[in-house]
């Protein structure tokens, strides 16, 4: 692998693809949360119903901040330079 290539495979991170894949995979996580709000209420467990609503609080700020990511990258996209 030649140096420009691993400095792109470095920076792929703070791309625009990048920022995409970490949004579909936090986003995955939603699934998740969903089935333990599902299993939660089926037991009427309170205390697992509050953690997976903050786990779910999670994830929209982790969307968020990288929804915001994505605005500042615009197009100064790493993977295009």
């Amino acid at each position: 692998m030649s140096t420009s290539a691993l400095q792109k495979a470095k920076g792929f991170k703070k791309s625009k693809t990048g920022t995409y894949v970490s949004m579909g995979t936090t986003a995955f996580g939603a699934l998740s949360v969903a089935k333990q709000v599902k299993k939660a209420r089926a037991e009427h467990d309170t205390l697992k119903l509050v953690d997976a609503v903050v786990s779910a609080a999670a994830i929209v700020t982790g969307l968020a901040i990288l929804y915001r990511e994505l605005k500042r990258l615009g197009d100064d996209d790493v993977l295009l330079g």
